[in-house]
Parts: structure tokens; C-alpha cells; sequence
């Protein structure tokens, strides 16, 4: 296997053959349920991508390969496997991120970022829903109330800087109770907090079974978000072909989820129980947030930010630069190991792309701020419109003819996220023309710009379908 220039002379520390009878444990710590993670876990496990790119050759040639997986519901709890050495390899954002850092400080080791799966340089993922039938719109409104989020997560992160944005205290004008996903889920259900903070991708899971609204989404942070992988610094030291084996299955999964993204919901979906829909939202064409292996600035400035709110929280008082224990060598090398410009990839900024007809007008989609799409029942693929109003038309005409509607998707006309369409709100123009949006405030704004009224769901349906 060639190496590049760096990677070679870590390997030359290391260049004896290794024992016919030798084990060469490689442990991956993965967070299933966080979806945005599956090109670095999920995917790669279940199509045993791992197993194609391991080392076959050289002081490889007769090692038997441990390979171990274990999923986490968070970032913590994989760490503190990973700082026992029970785990070689893991993925978490950038928040739990740098706790996995400071806890590998303070056990005298290092872990080091060495790959981005996902993220988002607007800051979309998390989010802060509220009781569907909760009279709360917008953020500003929870002063007083009762808010839960898991402690130590990248949605605790964004929790604290809306607080403190809305020049709040977070201990007097909130109360913040840590509460996992599950148990978030089912205070909402029972309506005994006012609101829950979480990642990917339990507020839009939780507002599309029905039981929440989302009222804030983390790129009103305005600060980017990401999940990344981690590996032990020693561990990559001794095995860099392990490193770029991981690194080249986790490129061939992100393919395998450009090119079939409803295949891959849906395998998800198996494993996780996590609706296809809910996935599609995240890893389809113009999706919540993009897969992308490289080390955009905003995503090294991310890390940075998470270490500042961790100094705020005193979980460190540590100061150091967050791109010390970034390592982008090992991406880098696999991206030239596969015939891939890292370098082209770094600067673009686009994400999942899409080339449609308009399924109802058979029309180029150009414009994709007003894009929406259908997912029809026992159609294996997504139809694609070019605006809110062919897509709802669309399904009022499947759901006449009998069929069933599985889930339609929206852009915010204003920050272009993708959204539920039944989640969202609608402002109708002047001249018919329906555009999406999130918050209910936004919607007003542009209905009183176009001379327009404010839609729900509901009567967003009936005016697509001429009624």
C-alpha cells in the first residue's frame, strides 16, 4: 500500500512483520441513532465496507482482523470506553468532540479529530422543539420555562448560546434539566416540560410522529456544527493503514448514500427503527445537513467554539487551540489513495446536489429555494417539484386515486432548509404562490411583503388543490 510522504514514515516506525498469529484489534465506537453519523458507522458495518479496504499485504499479509462495533445513544459514554482503550475509533460533534479530548488529556493520552461526516456550516441539525399543541412560536418565548437537553451534548452547546443571545441567565430566567432522547420524548408527549433541546435527529424524529414542533433550528445559532471521528493518537500512530482503511469506507459509504439516499434511509431505518422519511430529510439531495470529510474552516472554528462553551460550563478551564488535535493527514491521504481532489472538495461548499425534472410539469428544476418533493408509497424513488404548489397538488392526486403519501419535504424560502411539509408554515402571494418556511414569524413577514396570508399545513393542501 503506498502511503504519502508523512503517513510512510509513521508506518516505517512500525515496519516489521507482524506474527502469522497476531490480532490487530480495531474497535469502532458509533452513534447509530444519530443518523448524520451512519457514513461512518452504520453504513460501513452493516455493507462491510471495513473489511474491503483493511490491509491484505506487506506485514499485513497474515494478521487476523478483530473488528468490533458498539453503538452509543451520545458522545460521553463512548468516551469513557475510549479513554479505558476499550475503543480505538469514534464518531460524536464537535461538542462531546472536545470533552473526548480533555478527558484523553486528562488520563495522560491524546485523541485526535481526523475526519468530518456530516455537519452543517449554517449550524441546522439541532434544534429545540416544543408540545404540538404548545401556543410557543419562537425561542423568546420560553423565558420562565422548564427546558430539558442532554448535559454534554452538541445541543446542550446551542441550548446555552440561545439563552445567553436572548441575554439570559441559565440558571434564573431557565430551568435546564438533562434529559436523554427518550425521556425528552416522552415529557413532550405528556406536556411536563415547555420545551427539549437535541441533535440529529430527535427534533425533526419527534415532529414528524406527531408529538412536537420545532421552533428553533441550530443554524439560527449561526455558528457551524459537525460530527466527526476521533482515533486514539497512538493507535494511528501504529496502524496508519487501519486509519485509511476506516477513511476509504467511509468515502465509499458517502457515494453509496449520494447515489441511493432513499435505499440508504431505509436501510437505516431497519437498523435504527428510525422512519426512512426522517432520514431521506437528512441524507437526500439538498438534505438538512451535508456529509463532507473535509476540514472546512468553519468546522475547525466549530471545535473552538465547543471548547469555549466548555470552559463556560467549567467542565475545563484548559485554554488551547482545538486545531491541535485536528489531523487532517489521514482524509487527505484517502482522498488521493481513492483518485479524489481534497483539495476541490475543501471549497466546495454545496450540498448534496440534485439534477430533477419537475415530475409534475417535466421541467429542469433550476431554482431550488421553492423545491419540494414526494414521497409516494411503493414508489422506491423521491418525485421531485420545482414549487410547494405542484407538490401538493401531486398528492392530493395520488391520495384521490387511492394511494398513500408518505411524506412531503419543503425548503425554508428564507434559509433553504429542508423541512416537513406538514410541519411547516406557508405564506400564500397575491398571486397564488406558496412558499415554506419554519417559524410562523418568518411566514407573516413574507406574506405582508407580498401581499399575501399566512397558511397552515392544512390549508396549504386545500389551496394547492384549487379548493
Amino acid at each position: 500500500m503506498r502511503l504519502h510522504r508523512p503517513l510512510a514514515g509513521l508506518a516505517l516506525l512500525f515496519s516489521f512483520h507482524l506474527a502469522s498469529a497476531d490480532v490487530v484489534r480495531v474497535a469502532i465506537g458509533t452513534q447509530d441513532p444519530t443518523i448524520n453519523c451512519a457514513t461512518g458507522g452504520l453504513i460501513i458495518r452493516e455493507l462491510k465496507l471495513l473489511e474491503k479496504y483493511l490491509p491484505k499485504d506487506g506485514k499485513y499479509k497474515d494478521v487476523q482482523w478483530d473488528i468490533q462495533w458498539k453503538s452509543f445513544t451520545s458522545g460521553p459514554p463512548l468516551t469513557n470506553e475510549q479513554v479505558a482503550g476499550k475503543l480505538d475509533i469514534g464518531s460524536m460533534a464537535e461538542f462531546p468532540g472536545l470533552l473526548n479530548i480533555v478527558a484523553h488529556r486528562s488520563a495522560g493520552k491524546k485523541s485526535v479529530f481526523i475526519n468530518v461526516i456530516s455537519g452543517s456550516v449554517q449550524g441546522s441539525g439541532n434544534g429545540i422543539v416544543v408540545p404540538t399543541d404548545s401556543p410557543v412560536q419562537t425561542f423568546g418565548e420560553l423565558k420562565g420555562k422548564r427546558i430539558s437537553v442532554p448535559f454534554g451534548s452538541t445541543a446542550h452547546g446551542v441550548l446555552l448560546r440561545a439563552v445567553a443571545k436572548q441575554g439570559w441567565d441559565n440558571e434564573r430566567d431557565v430551568t435546564l434539566v438533562s434529559q436523554a432522547p427518550d425521556v425528552g420524548g416522552s415529557a413532550l408527549k405528556s406536556n411536563r416540560i415547555d420545551a427539549h433541546a437535541n441533535f440529529v435527529p430527535f427534533p425533526d424524529l419527534f415532529q414528524y410522529r406527531g408529538f412536537a414542533r420545532k421552533i428553533f433550528d441550530g443554524s439560527q445559532d449561526g455558528n457551524a456544527t459537525f460530527h466527526g471521528t476521533l482515533v486514539d493518537d497512538d493507535y494511528a500512530k501504529k496502524y496508519p493503514e487501519v486509519v485509511l482503511a476506516y477513511l476509504r469506507a467511509v468515502i465509499e459509504a458517502d457515494r453509496l448514500a449520494r447515489e441511493d439516499p432513499e435505499g440508504i434511509s431505509e436501510l437505516i431505518q431497519k437498523v435504527t427503527g428510525i422512519e426512512a422519511e426522517v432520514n431521506y430529510l437528512f441524507h437526500g439531495p439538498l438534505g438538512l445537513q451535508t456529509r463532507d470529510a473535509t476540514w472546512k474552516p468553519e468546522f475547525r472554528a466549530a471545535a473552538n467554539t465547543a471548547l469555549k462553551t466548555l470552559r463556560l460550563l467549567k467542565k475545563t478551564d484548559l485554554e488551547f487551540d482545538a486545531n491541535e488535535y485536528i489531523d487532517d493527514s489521514y482524509i487527505r491521504a484517502a482522498y488521493r489513495q481513492a483518485g479524489l481532489d481534497y483539495e476541490a472538495r475543501l471549497k466546495d461548499y454545496a450540498k448534496s446536489p440534485l439534477k430533477a425534472k419537475d415530475a409534475s410539469t417535466g421541467q429542469d428544476i433550476s431554482d431550488f429555494r421553492q423545491l419540494a418533493q414526494l414521497w409516494v408509497a411503493g414508489e422506491p424513488k423521491v418525485r421531485h417539484y420545482a414549487s410547494p404548489n405542484n407538490a401538493l397538488a401531486a398528492a392530493a392526486a395520488v391520495e384521490a386515486a387511492g394511494g398513500r403519501t408518505r411524506v412531503i419535504y419543503a425548503h425554508d424560502r428564507a434559509t433553504g432548509i429542508k423541512l416537513f411539509a406538514h410541519q411547516a408554515w406557508f405564506a400564500r402571494d397575491a398571486k397564488g404562490v406558496l412558499s415554506a418556511f419554519l417559524l410562523k414569524t418568518d411566514a407573516e413577514a413574507h406574506a405582508r411583503a407580498k401581499g399575501g396570508k399566512v397558511l397552515d399545513y392544512a390549508a396549504a393542501r386545500k389551496a394547492a388543490a384549487g379548493n
